[in-house]
């Protein structure tokens, strides 16, 4: 279930950035929004990839040796990020949780590869990131793709016949899940009433919402982050119009419903699958609730990152990139999202990465199954 948790990360992140342990003698990585106004992915990041390093280190660490976590706030910009990645290679990380947003994602990878790092991304879902990747570059989660598809197959036994909007922030993530959808819906040829680019980062949407109105939008899907999805539904509901949202996996924080306010009950969210009640994720899960902490959104993505990594390098016996690839290709690994792979292009493989679920009034969100969504 989402539990509702204040951000107030930016400062202990800020003083910790790059630091290095005296004796650590492996290091690796994380990167991702760590402040700013989505910085709360990057505390997901930096929850999952310390608690792991610290299970990995008291354990015995990896190799026999201790593992040293570095720090990475790339802001969610692609030159921050390839800044971010340049440190991290000439530091000497071997591997790195990251990054978050997806066209940070690609460009720190070309970083990355060159610098013979292997880079596994918890949340970045641009299809663009392993297609156009090299052979160090891997995802744990979904491709936008294959969630666009996910959304256009809702709507068309949802909401076909009714007046659709498919909205993008032209980012290459927000473009490339919405370019799903749109791909989708018109090989199942229904009709989308309104197809338009936005801006992210603004306060009002009100301009957007007016166009929606006039032409008489009943639903919308945004390709973008939580954010806007959230003010742009408030800003329609404030005034009294009764617009109906399908939201993507951005939306799966705990911020979500603050944002997008009161009548986000009955919602559906097409987001990463939520593995917090499997089996296999029970004790990490406890262990992060001890710690006052929900694990939401791509925490446990980021957790299963880092064992895949020291699984890899247990059995290729070595911390080079290419023996750990060759391994990361040829088996499975067990991890808090069940038992994975990789295909060749180092898309995930093993478990469904989206999964449906609904929006209670109560700010959480459950399986659409185990509840009767609004049409």
């Amino acid at each position: 279930m989402v539990r509702r948790r204040s951000l107030a990360i930016a400062i202990v992140i800020a003083a910790a950035l790059c630091a290095r342990a005296a004796g650590a003698e492996i290091l690796i990585a994380t990167a991702g929004p760590m402040t700013g106004p989505i910085a709360w992915f990057g505390e997901q990041y930096l929850r999952a990839t310390e608690l792991a390093v610290d299970h990995f280190n008291a354990a015995g660490g990896v190799l026999g040796q201790k593992v040293e976590l570095v720090l990475g706030d790339d802001f969610c910009d692609p030159e921050q990020a390839v800044a971010v990645a340049r440190k991290f290679a000439s530091d000497g990380v071997v591997f790195v949780v990251g990054h978050f947003c997806s066209h940070s994602s690609i460009a720190a990878a070309k970083v990355y590869e060159e610098a013979g790092v292997l880079q596994i991304a918890p949340g970045s879902a641009s299809a663009k990131l392993t297609e156009e990747g090299g052979p160090n570059v891997f995802r744990v989660c979904g491709r936008d793709d294959r969630q666009g598809a996910m959304v256009a197959d809702y709507f068309a036994s949802h909401w076909a016949g009714k007046e659709i909007a498919i909205l993008d922030d032209g980012t290459t993530w927000g473009e490339g899940v919405a370019n799903g959808v749109r791909r989708r819906l018109r090989e199942l040829d229904v009709r989308v009433a309104m197809d338009q680019t936005f801006t992210p980062g603004k306060e009002e949407y009100s301009d957007l919402v007016s166009r929606m109105q006039a032409a008489g939008i009943d639903v919308f899907f945004p390709g973008g982050l939580h954010r806007e999805t959230g003010l742009i539904f408030r800003q329609a509901r404030a005034r009294g119009y009764d617009l109906r949202l399908v939201s993507s996996s951005s939306s799966a924080t705990g911020d979500f419903p603050m944002i997008a306010g009161p009548g986000l009950e009955g919602t559906v969210m097409a987001a990463a699958t939520d593995a917090r009640d499997t089996p296999e994720a029970t004790a990490v899960v406890a262990q992060f609730r001890a710690q006052g902490y929900e694990p939401l959104g791509y925490t446990l993505f980021a957790y299963a990152a880092v064992q895949v990594w020291a699984q890899a390098v247990a059995a290729a016996g070595s911390l080079a990139l290419d023996p750990v690839t060759e391994v990361m290709h040829s088996r499975q690994f067990d991890t808090v999202l069940g038992r994975i792979g990789f295909d060749q292009k180092g898309d995930v493989t093993g478990f469904e990465p989206w999964q449906w679920y609904v929006w209670q009034a109560d700010g959480t969100y459950l399986p659409l199954e185990q509840s009767s969504a609004k049409d």
